[in-house]
């Protein structure tokens, strides 16, 4: 089969304007970038608010093997075979970063015959959302740090500085730095650090806002640093929020491509789900929502992350009610969750599928508890043995659950149909959904309630640091805050190298860090970082771009 890049430059894109009218957008509502790239109009934004929406689809997955499972390629191939069956579909993924882009993961547009084009622009900055993102970003940074060389007159403590810089790319050696060396004409030395810009606070009020308005109103409450006093110190304080918001004014609004079979889709916004909310923007979700019958969107990684954030953050803040969740399964990834290393996923195993099925168990389970009916979709990669699907479709009806092979990436809509039938008529029971935890409990029974009930943990404990983090978090009063917890993918614990269905764990929290403006409480567990590092053998090895500007090994 040839590779996803020479699938993409094959393919013969329709103009925007056609795309657009499939959803009933006219000329007027879009702006172009390019030929097959366009904004959607904050105008027709507003127009839409109160229109009725469509069905809520939800893509989720089992604990992933390290490459993914297919998520992404699920959801373009969801919603062209729901195309297909004559529904009107849309579909809503996040913005690719780069940094995962040139690292172990490649980029995230699908792949095969269920990718969104043009593929090389998604994957290679796009229309500039995320350059704009970290620059707004790094404004505040950068403003900071010239109040502290200027003389400091809110008496903030410079080791409690707490706002740090981002960029687009996996850099460990960024991960702790200090900066304003040089003597006193460069600024206050302190230490500092830097993130992804998938971490960024801005990113994620990007992509919970549902204006320019309320834009402003979450960025004027990020919380930046704290006084001598210890008390906070907010991005208002410093008279930059317009200037940030001025540079997000294009970043806001939603990106319209379409996938390789013509189905129009919504690309905007990219947090990572491991370390912060993991889903694309409320804006786009509820344009996609109104415009359409059926929208399917997915959530980053398992049902542990993406999932309970998007249904315990995302869902609340917009007022989201989803109607069915499909929940990706791989063989390899229940391979991987029996035991298996990366290097025998191509042997038959069916030992090790049969001991993974406690994974994907929990994780239907973790959907059940949210009240939502669930389908397994059966990724089926080309290693796979019949015996093995057979025996995984065997397993999933022993639990009683519904299942469908599909083969998207090979057939694109047609791979999917079975899955679309099953969408549609899951579409139809009633949905009881509701959060997992109130907002009134205190954050540890927040925190409690994740790490006991979706993940299976005995107990939460807390570092020193931790626990003096949730009393500062107390006194200012944001302790009603939904948590968005940090932690490995990998597993249902804190600790990537248990799989399964681990019983018996506890899961450390060795620091909590608070998003005001983004309006979360972020418990950091385990050894994961807000800046991934580069994996032996990266993915930018394998890109190149010829003298005609065609570009090659982008998958």
């Amino acid at each position: 089969m040839k590779s996803d890049v020479e699938i993409a430059q094959e393919a013969e894109l329709e103009p925007m304007e056609d795309i657009a009218a499939k959803i009933d957008l006219d000329k007027d509502d879009i702006e172009l970038f390019g030929n097959h790239k366009a904004k959607v109009s904050l105008d027709t934004l507003r127009r839409l608010k109160n229109r009725d929406s469509g069905n809520l689809i939800l893509v989720t997955t089992m604990n992933p093997t390290r490459k993914g499972e297919g998520k992404t390629t699920t959801t373009i191939g969801l919603a062209q075979a729901l195309w297909r069956r004559g529904k009107k579909a849309t579909l809503g993924i996040r913005e690719p970063s780069i940094g995962p882009t040139m690292g172990i993961k490649g980029g995230a547009a699908g792949g095969g015959y269920s990718q969104v084009l043009p593929m090389e622009d998604i994957n290679l900055h796009f229309t500039g959302d995320l350059h704009a993102i970290g620059i707004a970003h790094n404004l505040l940074s950068a403003v900071i740090n010239n109040h502290m060389h200027r003389g400091n007159e809110m008496n903030i403590d410079s080791r409690k500085i707490v706002w740090p810089r981002v960029v687009d790319m996996n850099d460990r050696a960024l991960r702790n730095t200090v900066v304003g060396l040089g003597g006193s004409s460069h600024g206050m030395p302190n230490e500092n650090s830097f993130g992804i810009t998938a971490s960024s606070e801005v990113m994620a009020i990007l992509c919970l806002a549902e204006d320019i308005t309320d834009l402003k109103d979450r960025l004027s409450d990020i919380i930046v640093a704290y006084t001598h006093d210890n008390e906070p110190v907010r991005a208002s304080d410093f008279d930059s929020v317009g200037a940030m918001a001025a540079i997000l004014k294009h970043a806001i609004k939603p990106n319209l491509v379409q996938t390789i079979e013509g189905t129009p889709a919504f690309i905007h916004g990219g947090p990572f789900a491991n370390i912060a909310h993991g889903t694309s923007s409320l804006i786009s979700t509820k344009l996609g929502m109104s415009l359409s019958d059926y929208f399917v969107t997915e959530a980053g990684f398992g049902s542990d992350l993406g999932a309970e954030k998007f249904f315990d953050i995302v869902c609340r803040e917009g007022g989201l009610e989803p109607d069915v969740v499909v929940m990706v399964a791989s063989v390899r990834a229940l391979k991987r969750q029996g035991g298996v290393s990366r290097k025998n996923f191509d042997q038959e195993n069916i030992g090790a599928i049969k001991k993974g099925l406690s994974n994907l168990s929990k994780h239907l389970e973790n959907i059940q508890m949210f009240g939502l009916p669930v389908v397994v979709a059966i990724n089926r990669f080309p290693s796979d043995t019949q015996k093995e699907i057979n025996y995984l479709k065997e397993l999933c009806e022993n639990i009683e659950v519904p299942h469908s092979v599909i083969e998207v990436y090979q057939k694109g809509g047609d791979g999917g149909l079975d899955l679309a039938d099953e969408v549609i008529e899951l579409c139809e029971e009633e949905s009881r959904f509701s959060p997992l935890y109130p907002l009134n409990k205190s954050p540890k029974e927040k925190i409690h309630d994740i790490a006991t009930k979706i993940y299976g943990a005995k107990d939460v404990v807390y570092t020193h640091e931790a626990e003096k983090d949730l009393r500062r978090i107390k006194r200012i009063g944001l302790g009603d805050l939904p948590i968005c917890m940090v932690k490995t993918q990998y597993s249902l614990s804190d600790d990537r190298s248990l799989r399964g269905r681990p019983k018996g764990f506890e899961v450390k929290i060795r620091e909590v860090r608070l998003s005001a403006g983004a309006g979360f409480i972020i418990p950091m567990a385990g050894d994961i970082t807000t800046m991934p590092g580069l994996p032996s053998t990266p993915a930018a090895e394998e890109i190149d771009i010829d003298e005609d500007g065609k570009i090659s090994g982008l998958f």
